[in-house]
């Protein structure tokens, strides 16, 4: 590391062994450690990578309970503040909740369920309603026009794989794209169309 001017932080460096919870509890306190020189780095439960936290038997419930407090923290805020109550949500509570929002491709329902319930409070501010007024629904898909979390996940890879078949993507992305047409047992099936 110090030949390419690299220096660790220990503070801010976290290591993470992911397994299942039977796994993990089989190290017990013999877990390994990395050593880096002088330095060195124990395991922890949980780390936090570009904002995602990820827990050793790399479930959600930690993320999803951190994004949940926040969104409900500036839900809270905003009740202060009337005026411009639709953007205010829109940059504090959707965005926190459509932030990698991919990851939760394949989660348990438990799981977006609890990011639900945050975009329905989000919807309830920004319509100025009350919690048990009818026609959440609705307000929420017709009048606001926001997706439901399920809908949200599968959106995201969506759109991107969109502009990757259309040139739109970075190519980083698009580089590692094969369309169904080009692999010969994948002819047959309706997406090499």
């Amino acid at each position: 590391m110090a030949a390419n001017r690299l220096q660790m932080n220990p503070a801010k460096t976290e290591l993470l062994w992911a397994g299942s919870k039977h796994n993990i509890s089989l190290l017990g306190s013999h877990a390994p450690v990395l050593h880096l020189h002088s330095d060195t780095v124990t395991a922890s439960d949980h780390v936090r990578v570009l904002g995602v936290t990820f827990s050793s038997d790399l479930r959600l419930e930690k993320h999803v309970s951190k994004t949940c407090s926040a969104s409900f923290h500036w839900l809270r805020q905003r009740c202060r503040v009337r005026k411009s109550a639709a953007t205010l949500v829109r940059a504090f509570v959707t965005s926190r909740v459509d932030y990698c929002n991919a990851l939760y491709a394949g989660a348990l329902k438990t799981v977006t369920d609890k990011l639900q319930r945050v975009l329905n409070a989000a919807a309830r501010v920004a319509s100025d309603t009350r919690k048990f007024d009818r026609g959440l629904t609705t307000l929420l898909h017709d009048e606001l026009h926001w997706l439901d979390v399920p809908e949200r996940v599968t959106y995201k890879p969506g759109i991107m794989m969109y502009r990757c078949l259309h040139g739109l993507a970075p190519w980083y992305l698009a580089d590692h794209l094969t369309p169904a047409s080009d692999v010969a047992s994948r002819l047959r099936l309706h997406s090499a169309n």
